[in-house]
Formats: structure tokens, sequence, C-alpha cells
């Protein structure tokens, strides 16, 4: 027990064992012995040591410590030692470390104090790093390591479950990817991990939140799966119960585990907008009037929470989830909030600084926002719109750099894609809107842009640019502007203005700066540069600048002068005769060589700044001397650069050729429009044509059910007109048999009863005949709907088709009317021959009367005679009236044939002519690269290459291109 009594502190007799030997003694007693108190001992024994021999400890001792997490799990004690050896030997935590071993290590001398407890130098820490990270790669190797840790912390005990979590999250910090790997494909892993912020205790609580913070580190399925476990919930609560702003460093926590769980993961930021969880953010950013005193702690969560903000809302998202977040946190009236802030007084700096960079992400690029911010006045007498105080604070030298630049961010995102932003800020240097009793943004702009100082010159100048960013009738508007140098002095243009500090040869960031305005102003506005060519002086002054061999400060400037100079020949309409396209190259051939104007122009994308501003729209820049790009002008380099090389190589025949081209593919997109002019016209008759169709078929629809229903009433009547005949039959019969004196009559009465019968067979006859006639009609009817579909397109002939079935229409109600009035005749028939067979059975002598009934029997089959002669009529108008359908029916088919068949010729030859201009672009390209060929060999040969030369052989070329396409 020697070495037990001299790591508790007791007195051994004989020599004093070394540390790794202690060590080894009480691995093997953790290992040998069956008693768990002499276990637990052991254990409690190597977690003293584990500070001072943290090397031995974890070498020796690491499985042996393991083995003990896996076997003595009744034990939570032995448990928790173990977990606290194991975190000792793995965790980097320097200042914990230090905390911790002051009281675990024996008292040393006065003499060596100073010595031993300075702090360690890099290479220490370094070393201990290593270790850190040496120890967490052995632990890890076994994926069922930590899988053991993961159900550990399922205790509830408090001193298993927090060792627990501080190794796990130890292990985090020093093998993050292959532990988050492992706890990813484990069952339940980030559930239970989850578990911990429910915890009553609120020191597992808050190291939880530290463990899941390094969990959701750049791994967005982690990130996921947390925040579908509620986490957003949880740690809203958590926020709320802890005082929000004025909370502790446990809202900082769960703070900055929000930023990770949105950062950059658009499925998290779409379910954090969709549970509404951003109108939970918007009591965050309450203030009183009162805003002095702030805490360190309150400034910190504050900060964190606008971060969390423009996290939502950052230009790095997709375009439709941040306009959906602006909306939402408009809506809910974050934004109104925000802007409380801004105008509030007492507010720290640095908050005052993020809350302007947090208001520019949640404007730029919603009109309604935009538009909301424009209506915000400053708290001052009188009062003064938001803008025009921000601005104020950007052209002042005396503000922080940080809120120079958020200023910046914040005008420039109120631009962003609002052109009607820009034309209220242009138009405050116009003329006719200046008031001489107000400040207004354009002349804070003017005068930043002509200040002494430098950073405002730049930054009014890039403010300025993006007031006419994508707007050519702001840039036409500009030209306006008239400004009074001196008194006595006749004003000047703005444009003027700009180019007369150029020549004055001012700083490089205010030159810069104005080079970028009047880039951005004169590209492609045509008017504009022929403003800027009128001026005499300026196109030396260009040339001269790019000629020159300057130091490395003056390249940008130069490739900013070839930039400027080569945006006045691509966008040159010719008007100026001294100016045109092609004596602005030759002028450059001569005075500064293409190559070297090409070289010079490459010198702005190769700055090392160029970069950086491409990067981000915000401007972010370590100090004011590096403040030289804007993001918005990066871009607007990347698109110019090439087509000024193109356009400063290429001859005058070139020239004429692509403008030959380009008025083919204008006349040809001009016809093609037509034509889809044509194809839409088409398109909406067809349509009514269809309606039409479907409002025919509906009626008759109506009609088909009419009919059926005059069908069954004319097959009800037959039957009845049957039943009569039988008795009229009967009663002839027993009239012949029981009067043998009137036989004469009687033998009159069967011959008319029999021509009787014939004529209702005839009628009968008609009848069916009529039936068929109509379902002929039915099919007609059908037949008709259906090819008036197909035949759509011939809206005109559709018309007289609805007036031949309105025709028909009205052809069915009227047969339908005569139908009805021979059923009611049959009706008086048959109630006047019951009457005469009453008659003839009472009286036998009533030979008179028999002979008047069959008379008036005889009128009226005669009537009915007529009847059916004027229904044969009838149908047989119908059948013309068909006939005369079936025609124009087949008129409207062809007609449909012939416009589809005119459709298709107009579709092949939009596709010819297309082929034809493809293969001229083709042909030229080829063209050009023979003559480059050409040149190339007779440069090889060491002939001289001339331009006289180059542009006969461009002629000769062009000829035979005119010969060729002649011929073809």
């Amino acid at each position: 027990m020697n070495f037990l009594r001299g790591v508790m502190g007791g007195q051994a007799a004989g020599p004093q064992p070394s540390g790794a030997e202690t060590i080894q003694k009480l691995c093997d007693r953790v290992a040998s012995s069956t008693l768990l108190d002499d276990r637990r001992d052991a254990v409690r024994a190597l977690k003293s040591l584990s500070k001072k021999y943290r090397m031995e400890v974890g070498t020796q001792a690491m499985d042996h410590l393991i083995n003990i997490l896996q076997t003595d799990r009744s034990d939570s004690e032995i448990l928790g030692y173990a977990l606290d050896t194991l975190y000792n030997i793995i965790c980097n935590d320097e200042e914990e470390e230090q905390d911790e071993s002051e009281d675990a290590v024996t008292p040393i001398p006065a003499s060596g104090k100073n010595k031993n407890v300075s702090m360690p130098d890099e290479a220490a820490q370094k070393q201990a790093d290593d270790l850190g990270a040496q120890f967490t790669e052995q632990f890890v190797q076994d994926p069922e390591h930590v899988t053991l840790l993961l159900a550990l912390l399922e205790e509830f005990d408090f001193h298993v479950r927090w060792p627990g979590v501080k190794l796990l999250t130890a292990l985090l910090k020093n093998q993050c990817v292959q532990v988050q790997g492992i706890i990813l494909v484990s069952p339940m892993g980030v559930s239970r991990l989850m578990d911990l912020l429910a915890d009553s205790r609120e020191v597992i609580r808050n190291d939880g939140l530290l463990l899941l913070q390094q969990l959701t580190k750049s791994n967005a399925a982690i990130q996921k799966i947390v925040a579908f476990e509620n986490a957003f919930e949880r740690l809203l609560d958590i926020i709320t119960e802890e005082g929000s702003s004025d909370g502790g460093i446990v809202v900082e926590d769960c703070l900055l585990l929000l930023v990770n769980l949105l950062k950059n993961n658009s499925s998290n930021q779409n379910f954090f907008k969709e549970g509404s969880y951003i109108q939970r953010m918007k009591p965050w950013f309450e203030v009183g009037d009162d805003n002095s005193g702030w805490s360190a702690q309150k400034v910190t969560n504050l900060h964190l929470m606008l971060q969390l903000v423009r996290v939502m809302v950052s230009p790095v998202n997709s375009p439709g989830a941040t306009a959906s977040c602006q909306k939402s946190m408009y809506q809910c009236g974050l934004l109104q909030q925000l802007c409380t802030i801004l105008m509030a007084t007492g507010v720290p700096a640095d908050i005052l600084t993020e809350t302007i960079n947090t208001v520019s992400e949640v404007i730029r690029g919603s009109q309604a926002n935009q538009d909301y911010f424009a209506s915000v006045n400053a708290p001052s007498n009188p009062p003064r719109p938001a803008i025009v105080v921000l601005l104020m604070s950007m052209v002042n030298e005396r503000q922080p750099f940080v809120l120079r630049c958020a200023v910046l961010y914040c005008f420039q995102c109120f631009l962003y894609k609002n052109q009607k932003g820009q034309g209220e800020i242009v138009a405050t240097l116009l003329p006719s809107t200046i008031d001489a009793n107000s400040i207004s943004a354009g002349q804070l702009l003017c005068g930043g842009l002509f200040s002494v100082d430098s950073l405002s010159n730049w930054c009014a100048a890039v403010a300025l640019a993006h007031a006419l960013q994508d707007n050519l009738t702001q840039k036409e508007q500009l030209l306006r502007v008239q400004l009074a140098t001196s008194l006595g002095k006749p004003p000047v243009s703005l444009l003027q203005q700009c180019t007369n500090i150029l020549s004055q040869g001012s700083k490089v960031q205010t030159r810069v700066g104005l080079l970028m305005l009047l880039c951005t102003w004169i590209n492609n506005c045509p008017i504009a540069v022929t403003h800027f060519l009128h001026n005499q002086e300026n196109v030396p002054f260009l040339t001269a600048q790019i000629s020159e061999n300057l130091g490395e400060d003056e390249r940008l400037v130069q490739g900013l002068c070839a930039l400027l100079l080569g945006i006045c020949i691509y966008y040159n309409d010719n008007s100026l005769e001294n100016y045109t396209k092609e004596k602005l190259k030759q002028l450059i051939e001569k005075r500064i060589g293409k190559e070297n104007f090409v070289e010079k122009l490459g010198f702005i994308t190769k700055h090392e700044l160029y970069s950086r501003a491409a990067q981000k729209p915000q401007p972010v820049f370590p100090s004011p001397e590096q403040m030289l790009f804007d993001h918005e002008f990066t871009k607007l380099v990347k698109e110019l650069e090439g087509v000024i090389t193109k356009a400063v190589h290429k001859s005058s025949e070139d020239e004429k050729k692509e403008e030959e081209v380009k008025k083919t593919l204008e006349q040809h997109d001009n016809i093609v429009t037509q034509y889809k002019e044509l194809i839409r016209e088409q398109d909406a008759q067809i349509q009514e044509l269809k309606e039409q169709v479907a409002s025919i078929s509906s009626q008759n629809e109506q009609m088909q059910t009419t009919v059926t229903q005059q069908l069954a009433q004319i097959q009800q009547h037959k039957d009845q007109y049957n039943i009569l005949k039988l008795k009229l039959g009967k009663e002839n019969q027993n009239q012949s048999n029981s009067q043998g004196d009137s036989s004469q009559v009687n033998g009159l009465q069967t011959e008319e009863l029999t021509q009787l019968r014939e004529e209702v067979e005839e009628l009968r006859k008609q009848h069916t005949l009529l039936q068929a006639q109509l379902q002929d009609k039915d099919a007609l009817i059908n037949n008709l709907r259906s090819e008036t579909a197909e035949g759509s397109a011939g809206g005109s002939d559709n018309t007289e088709l609805l007036k031949e079935l309105e025709a028909l229409r009205s052809q069915v109600k009227s047969q339908s009317a005569e139908i009805n009035q021979m059923t009611t005749e049959r009706q008086e028939l048959l109630r006047r021959a019951e009457a005469g067979s009453a008659d003839a059975v009472s009286s036998s002598s009533g030979g008179s009367l028999d002979a008047a009934k069959m008379a008036e029997v005889e009128s009226r089959l005669a009537a009915q005679t007529t009847e059916t002669e004027r229904l044969k009529e009838e149908a047989k108008s119908l059948s013309e009236s068909r006939a005369e359908l079936e025609q124009q029916l087949a008129t409207a088919t062809s007609t449909v044939a012939i416009l589809q068949t005119e459709q298709a010729k107009l579709q092949t030859e939009v596709q010819e002519s297309k082929k034809e201009q493809d293969d001229l672009l083709m042909l030229l390209a080829d063209q050009d690269q023979k003559i480059l060929s050409l040149k190339q060999k007779l440069k090889d040969l060491g002939e001289t290459v001339d331009d006289e030369d180059d542009l006969d052989t461009r002629d000769q070329t062009d000829d035979d291109f005119e010969e060729d396409e002649d011929e073809d």
C-alpha cells in the first residue's frame, strides 16, 4: 500500500516510487482487483494524477478506464471517476486544466515558484494540443466507445451525466468530423443529446448547449436532425426564461447554437420561418428611452441576435428564401423595431453598426421594405429622413470607420433593384428640386464627393454609382446636374467636375472612386459617352495616364483609365466626328499599343483587393487605405473586360459585318415576334371556338333529351291507337251479327274500316320513318360537334353552322307541336268512336247514325292523310338541311387544313432563317481564324504585317465570302 499512501499524502519508508511506476501499479490494481472498493480507490487515485502525469495516465490507463465503463455500470461513483479521468487526459482547455491543477499539485518551494507558475509558451501549448488529439484519436478508433458514452448519458445520476457531457464535448473539439459521423449513425444518438436541454439541473443543461454547439458545426445532416427534434422551440424558451437580451451567458450559448443551426442551411431556415419563430424574435429588440449603461453581456447577446437576423436574410441565401424572410420580418414588425434601435440615442457604437448592417440586409432587394425605410424619420427638429442622417455620418471623417462602412452598405442595399429610390436620390441633385432650406441626400453626396477626405470621396462616389446602377434614365438625368464651383465663374456639369478632379492628381483612393463612378455612369449610355468625349481634354488625359510607366500604386488607376476609354469605344454611337470608334482605336494603337492597352486593362482583376471585394456585397476592409473596390463594380469589370478587348482588336470591316448580322438577326426576331403574335391570336380564337362548341354540345344534349321524350310519347300514342282499332273491330263484328237487315251498311262499314286500318298502318310506317330521320339528325349533330372541335380554327364558318343548328332546333320544336296536335286529334277520334259504339249497341235501327259516324271517320282519316303528307315534306326539308350542313362542315375542315399548312410553312421558314444565321456566324469565325493564322505564319517567317495589308486581305476575304454567299 506504499503507492496508495504516497498518493494520498502519507509518508512511506524507503525510496519514493516515480509517477510512472505509481500509475502502473494503479492500473494493475484496476485490472486485477476483484473488490469494487479497491477498483474505485485505484480509479480515484488515477484521477488525481491525470493532470500532472497526463501522458502516463493516458498511455497506460485508457484501456482500463474504458473497461470500467463497460463492466461497472452499476456503480455510479466509479463511473464518474473514470469519466473525469478520461476528460482530464483528453481535454485541451488550458484555463480549466490550470484551475483544477492548483488543488491537485503538491506545494512547490518558494525559490522555484516564479518559474513553475509561468504561463506555458506556444510550443508547450501545441504539445498539449497534440497530446489531446492523440488520445482522442485512440479513444474514437473504436466507434463502440462513443456509443458507450452516449448510452451513459442516459444515466440520470449527476456524477455520471455531467462528466459524460464534458468528455463528449472534448472529443468533438479534438476530432469533430469523426465523432460527428459516429453519432450520426448511432441509433437515437442525437435524440439522447437533445434530452440534455430538458434536464432540470442548469449545469448539465448549459454544458449540453456547449456540446450541441460543437456537434452542429459544419454538418448539415446533424443540423437538420437537431432542428426537427424541436430545438428551435426549446432554445427560444430558454432565451425567454433567461431574460432575452438581458440574460447571461446561457442566452449567448443558445444564440450561438441557433446561428450554427441556421447558417447556410436552407432547410432549417425554411423550417424556422414556417414555424413562425421569426415573430418570436421581435421582443428581443425592444429598447427603452434610456439606453446608457449596457452591460458587456447584453451587448454580446444583442450582437448575436442581430447576427441571427442577418443569417435569415443573408445575400448568399437563395433569392426566394431571402425574399420570404424579408416579407415575414416586415409583416411581424421586426423591421420597424430595428429601425427604432437605429434612431434611438445612447445605443453602443458596435450595436449601432451591427443594427445598420442588419437593416441593410432586411431591405436589400425588397421593394416594400425599401419603401418603408425611405419613410423612416429621425427624431430631430425638424424631422429628417433616416437616409439623410445616415449619409451625414458616412461623409463625416470623425465617425468610426466601421460605422461609415455600415452606412455605405445600408445605402447600397436601399438602392439595390430599387429604381424608385434611385430616382428619388438623383432628383435631389436636379436644379428644379433643390431646397436651399434643407439638407438633401444629393447635397451630402456632392459634398462628400468633393471633400478633402479621400475616404469621403470614395464612399460618396460609390454611393452615387449605386444610384445609377442599371438605370439608363437616371444616368441621363444626372447629366443635367450643374455645380457652382466658385463665385463669378459659370457652373460646370457634375461630369466635368469629376474629370477636373481626376486631372488634378489627387489621392489614389479618390481617383479610384471617381473612375468607378464614371465607368458606371457612361456604361450602356451612349448619350453620357458623347458628353464625356465632348470635352477635348478627357481623351488625351486618359491616353497619357495609360501610356506612362508608373509605380505599383498607380497601376490600378491605369487599369481603370483603360476601362473608361474602352467603354467610350464600345458604347460610342459615332456622333462626334473626331472621336468615332475607329479613330479612338487608331489613337490607342499609335499612342499606347493594343497589347499594352489590354495588359493595363488586366491590372484591375489582378489586384489583390479585387477578389476580396468580389466575394460578398458588404464592404468589409481592415483599414481605410484598403477600401478601393466595390462589389457591384467588380461584376461590371467582369462583364466588360472581354467585350472591350474584342472591340479594340476588331477592324472596321468586322464591325460592319457584325452590324449587318445584328440587323439581320433583328429582322428575323421581328418576324418571329409577328408569328408569335399571330399564333397567340389564333390560340385565343381556338379557345373561343372551343367554348362555343361546348355550349353547342350542351344545347345538343338538351335537344336529344327532348327528342327522346317525344319519341316515347309517339310510342305511347301508337299503343293507344292499336287498342282503339281493336275496339272498333269488335264493335263492327257485333253489329254484323245482330243486324242482318242492314248488311249493306255493315258491308260498307267493313270496307271503310279496312281502308281505315290500311291508312293507319301507313301512318305508322310514316311515324317509323320520321323516327329514323330524327336519329339520323342526332348522329349528324354528334358528327358536327366532333368535327367542329377538330376544325375550331375556322371560326367564321362555325357561325353559319350555329345558324343551321338554330334552324334545326326550331324544326324539331314545330314537329313536336304537330305531334301534340296529332295526339289531341287521336284522343278526340277515340272518344267519338267509343260514343258511336255505345249508340250502335243500344239501338239496332241506327244505320243512318252509323253512316254518319263512318263519314266522320273518313273525314278524320283524310285529315290524317294530309298531316302525313305535311310531315313527309318536313322530313324532306330536314334531309336537305342535313346535306347543306355536311357541305359547310367539309368547307370548314378544308379551311382548318389550309391554316395548319400555312403555320407549318411559317415555322419551317423560321427554322431555316435561324440555320442561315448560324452558318453565317460560323463562316465569319472561320474567316477570322484563317486571317490570324496567316498573319502568324508571316510573322514567323520574319515578314512585317502592316495594317493596310491586313485590311486588303480582309477586304478580299469579304469579297470572296460575299461571292460564295451569292452562289449559295
